[in-house]
């Protein structure tokens, strides 16, 4: 079983920046794909970036050259530096996990991962 426990959020102003973390217990899947999700109340739920176990990434349009998705490995953590915060960035941030298979063209469906955090709200302010 896996386990994934969020942390990192707060409030900033626009234009500010955020690393968001995520730990991963239990068992250490070869092949995965992981990836960043984020909420706003009536709002669905949004694919925002995503890494698999041979370091791909992908990323939803409105974070582009703004958000970095990255891992550690050794440290089984998963990160996203999130900078030029906007306030329409302001939700709350989850991190999932689907093991046995790379990210593909499904990485940004909810409904396609099996293990979820418990998530980390993300506010900015103008």
């Amino acid at each position: 079983q896996v386990q994934l426990v969020e942390s990192g959020g707060g409030s900033v102003q626009s234009g500010g920046s955020l690393r968001l973390s995520c730990v991963v217990s239990g068992y250490a899947h070869s092949t995965y794909c992981m990836g960043w999700f984020r909420q706003a109340p009536g709002k669905e739920r949004e694919g925002v970036a995503a890494i698999d176990s041979v370091g791909r990434t992908s990323y939803a349009d409105s974070v582009k050259g703004r958000f970095t998705i990255s891992q550690d490995n050794a440290k089984k953590m998963l990160y996203l530096q999130m900078n030029s915060l906007k306030p329409e960035d302001t939700a709350m941030y989850l991190c999932a996990r689907r093991p046995y298979d790379y990210c593909s063209g499904s990485w940004s469906r909810a409904w396609w991962y099996g293990y979820w955090g418990q998530g980390t709200q993300v506010t900015v302010s103008s």
